[in-house]
């Protein structure tokens, strides 16, 4: 497995997000589109999959209105 890169970001973001996103990971084609679109480099592709850095996501969702195959679902963040 290829280590997670952080973001190159210090501050932490994602307490006060009321949403986040979930990746189906069978769903997931590892295009790389979520990574390229993420404003705040909070996701990232590791072995092929979309992988979300949530101490870094605002939850703008972005990523999942992006994704061609919508793998990546907006959830609330309290559930």
């Amino acid at each position: 497995m290829q280590n997670y890169v952080k973001p190159k970001c210090t501050n932490k973001t994602g307490s006060w997000r009321s949403q986040k996103p979930v990746v189906n990971k069978e769903k997931c084609i590892g295009c790389g589109t979520c990574e390229r679109s993420c404003p705040d480099m909070a996701v990232k592709v590791v072995d092929g999959k979309a992988v979300v850095d949530y101490d870094y996501c605002k939850g703008c969702g972005i990523c999942a209105n992006e994704c061609p195959v919508k793998c990546i679902q907006m959830k609330p963040e309290k559930e």
